[in-house]
């Protein structure tokens, strides 16, 4: 059973850092691209970044450049969200998404598994 369990989600003022964690389990964490996604009230998801456990290769949505950073911890199963600077517009649930099928990295439904998500919220 496939199993994506975030954490690290909380209430934050404007100009502070959160990490959120995914901790994979049930597939071949390895073999393909793990993202993170987020969804604000109202608005469609959209993509922050993803990462390829295998070979590190990572890309990010322009929201989340220069300020966020995905890492991972194979030995953990573990993707990782460092978010620094952050706005009032990052408030949103984040989900982590694993298993890309090929296409666009920032398309949701190119994912094929997704946890439950994390909350954050930025406060001006």
């Amino acid at each position: 059973q496939v199993e994506l369990v975030e954490s690290g989600g909380g209430s934050v003022q404007a100009g502070g850092s959160l990490r959120l964690s995914c901790v994979a389990s049930g597939y071949t964490y390895s073999r393909n691209y793990v993202a993170w996604f987020r969804q604000a009230p109202g608005k469609a998801r959209e993509g922050v970044a993803t990462i390829h456990p295998a070979t590190d290769s990572a890309y990010y949505a322009d929201p989340a450049k220069g300020r966020f950073t995905i890492s991972r911890d194979n030995d953990k199963h573990t993707v990782y969200l460092q978010m620094n600077s952050l706005k009032a517009e990052d408030t949103a649930m984040y989900y982590c998404a694993a298993d890309w099928s090929g296409g666009p990295f920032f398309d949701p439904a190119r994912y094929q598994y997704w946890g439950q998500g994390t909350q954050v919220t930025v406060s001006s």
